[in-house]
């Protein structure tokens, strides 16, 4: 049985508090003093272990100064260090699903004395980046994709005579995922060299659900099986002369061995060896097993438990929270207590709203706390109305629909950066038969540190082109309010409600005060500046910059951005000159929609886009990418008084 991590070595060495730091790097210093990832293999089994404890402090050093991965990280010290030590990187390759969890490879892999930077503008990434190392063999950002991407590099491998490995390292959470189902069936089917590392914390994000998790439980309570095993071979080697051809006759039947010991395994069955459970945070065994894996001639499963957040008690005991966490005190876990969000907001008023109707329910794909769904599965879990699918985008959405179809009100909350997963069954399974189902796109446009694989600037153009769809962008907390009720019973088929990561900006006017599917601010010119969403806090800052220029500007927020208000098209003609800024992709967006209507409606001004023309954006605080976008309120001021004054 897995031993209880409290009462476990947790990483720690007694007499030695986090606080000491300096007296730590002092003494120890192996991550700066030794060339990895080659001097890995030179250490002997305390040197590493020692390492491993090293790493866990400037971990937890550097993440509570730079925010980030902490949990996942944690939890992956001994397995990454194992995977070092076994494989040769970057001959072999790994690929982290997610990528979350690869800072020890980054400090394994020449990036130490860069670490500080992780997750800064012109930093370190915290995913894995191709273009940053050569020990980051492929991108990963979003779950459940990296069997597939490395049956890929298996394959290519093979067909050049390349006789390296390459191993997906997977979490538990990501096998809620479809994906990594489609990629098991077609790896276990081949010949090439690939290994699968099963990481098994029971965590997602949110805590792991579904079928799959209580299979893996099942595995974890019978986890004898390997160490049985080697005793019946140890104990077999010894006997005179016939020992070794008895132990041969043993692994021979290790099918109906481990049958009898787990009954069934869906992994051999799939046609992968299956190794494990083992304990993920026993370095030496860990090691032993992975050099079992690389002789097997066929693909490899390893599965590995491991506890999410190992060696900082805090994360142990609450992994949710230090998952994704943003700056903290590290003597106490103290976070900051963060204000009111978009996303907390919206958790409030649906849980209000389905106080007062039952038919309301609520869905996520593991992420109920990102989404600020806390307080609806708090109160109406156990009525069976909240709903946690497991990292299941395309499921829930096929899922709301069927909902909708008997007669329920699904509501979705989703980061767009995963939405994007789900927009084949937005076609085939809610638009075409206009199902009514509610979107709650969180994480919409610029999403900061987290960088390009997490920026939510796509959905507004895609949602703009399914049919039946209905796509709101509010501004304020008061905007919100309005469009999400509008979404629930004042629309047909797709409902979305976009919005972006944070809080409420700044907008100090009394015209906004009111929430409507637009809002005009005229002061008499004839330049008008068209937007929506947070953005609208920048474009109202231009306009005050102007107007402190002697030059006029109006200002015309959407709150409904598509389909587009007839009215906001008629009130846009009477304008010389209009400039839509676009916290989202040019091409295909809202802007461009605007534009062909001002077009079809034979406007004769002047009229361009701002937005972002290179959506890639990488890892930065969201002002400067703002910034770097040309969407800053001083960037906006001065493109209109050169165009148009």
């Amino acid at each position: 049985m897995r031993r209880n991590p409290r009462n476990s070595d947790c990483g720690a060495r007694p007499g030695i508090l986090i606080e000491t730091w300096g007296e730590i790097l002092a003494k120890y210093n192996l991550l700066n003093t030794l060339t990895l990832p080659g001097d890995l293999k030179k250490l002997g089994e305390e040197q590493q272990k020692l390492l491993c404890w090293e790493i866990r402090q400037k971990l937890i050093r550097t993440v509570s100064e730079n925010g980030g991965h902490l949990a996942s990280n944690l939890g992956t010290v001994e397995l990454t260090v194992a995977l070092h030590t076994v494989f040769d990187l970057p001959d072999d390759s790994i690929v982290w699903d997610v990528g979350h969890q690869c800072y020890t490879h980054k400090l394994l892999t020449g990036r130490a004395d860069r670490f500080s930077t992780i997750r800064q503008e012109d930093g370190l990434s915290g995913f894995p980046r191709p273009s940053e190392s050569k020990y980051d063999c492929f991108i990963a950002g979003h779950a459940s994709t990296s069997i597939s991407a490395a049956c890929g590099l298996a394959k290519a491998k093979t067909l050049s005579g390349d006789p390296h490995h390459v191993i997906a390292v997977v979490g538990d959470g990501a096998f809620t995922g479809g994906m990594v189902y489609e990629g098991l069936n077609n790896a276990g089917r081949s010949s090439d060299r690939l290994i699968v590392v099963l990481n098994d914390n029971e965590m997602s994000i949110s805590k792991s659900v579904g079928s799959f998790a209580r299979y893996l439980a099942a595995k974890r309570a019978s986890d004898g099986y390997l160490n049985l095993k080697d005793k019946v071979e140890g104990a077999l080697v010894k006997i005179p002369v016939v020992g070794e051809s008895v132990r041969d006759v043993v692994k021979q039947s290790k099918d109906m061995f481990r049958q009898a010991i787990y009954h069934s395994n869906l992994f051999e069955d799939l046609g992968f060896y299956y190794l494990g459970p083992v304990d993920g945070h026993d370095l030496p065994v860990l090691i032993k097993m992975l050099e079992r894996a690389k002789e097997v001639d066929r693909p490899v499963l390893v599965h590995v438990n491991t506890v999410k957040g190992k060696g900082y008690p805090f994360a142990e005991q609450d992994p949710s929270k230090f998952h994704g966490v943003g700056q903290f005190n590290r003597s106490n876990g103290h976070t900051k207590t963060p204000g009111a969000s978009f996303s907390s907001e919206f958790g409030r008023m649906l849980t209000g709203l389905a106080e007062k109707d039952d038919k309301i329910v609520a869905i996520t794909a593991a992420m109920q706390d990102g989404t600020g769904l806390t307080p609806f599965a708090q109160k109406f879990g156990d009525k069976n109305r909240f709903f946690d699918v497991g990292i299941a985008e395309e499921h829930a959405v096929t899922f709301s629909c069927g909902l909708a179809a008997g007669g329920l009100r699904p509501v979705f909350a989703v980061y767009s950066t995963f939405l994007q997963r789900g927009f084949d069954q937005l076609i085939h399974d809610a638009a075409i038969e206009k199902q009514h189902i509610v979107l709650a796109v969180d994480r919409a446009g610029i999403v900061g540190d987290d960088g390009e694989t997490h920026q939510g600037l796509y959905d507004a153009a895609f949602l703009s082109e399914i049919a039946n769809c209905v796509v709101y962008s509010p501004a304020t907390f008061r905007d919100l309010q309005y469009a999400l009720e509008r979404a629930l019973y004042h629309t047909d088929g797709i409902a979305a409600v976009r919005y972006p990561r944070g809080g409420e900006p700044e907008l100090s006017d009394p015209a906004f005060s009111a929430a409507e599917d637009y809002t005009h601010i005229s002061s008499g010119g004839d330049t008008l500046l068209i937007t929506y969403g947070r953005e609208t806090s920048e474009v109202y800052k231009a306009v005050k910059l102007l107007e402190a220029q002697h030059k006029k500007a109006d200002l015309l927020k959407l709150c409904k951005i598509h389909p587009l208000p007839e009215e906001c098209v008629q009130i846009a003609r009477k304008y010389r000159t209009i400039l839509f800024v676009e916290e989202g992709v040019r091409s295909g967006g809202i802007g461009e929609h605007f534009l062909a209507a001002l077009s079809a409606a034979r406007y004769r001004g002047r009229m361009s886009i701002r937005a972002i023309e290179n959506p890639c954006i990488r890892q930065m605080a969201v002002p400067a990418a703002l910034k770097s976008c040309g969407l800053d309120a001083q960037s906006i001021a001065q493109t209109v008084a050169e165009l148009y004054f």
